[in-house]
């Protein structure tokens, strides 16, 4: 499942994120959302998001 609608995330769900920096090597992050910065209900790139360890992205996956 990708990212890219708002209403399919919540806090606290386990995801990835590409950073802005790794966007060209398409390197992931795994964690927990806490909270999300997106404000429009869908972005063609991914909704972005702040993980509960502070990295910023935008959500590439979510996982169960």
């Amino acid at each position: 499942m990708s990212g890219n609608t708002r209403s399919q995330l919540s806090s606290g769900m386990d995801v990835s994120v590409v950073q802005k920096h790794h966007q060209r090597s398409g390197e992931l992050t795994r964690g927990i959302i806490d909270r999300i910065l997106t404000k429009s209900p869908n972005h063609p790139h991914g909704i972005k998001v702040r993980l509960t360890t502070g990295v910023v992205g935008r959500v590439k996956a979510i996982h169960d």
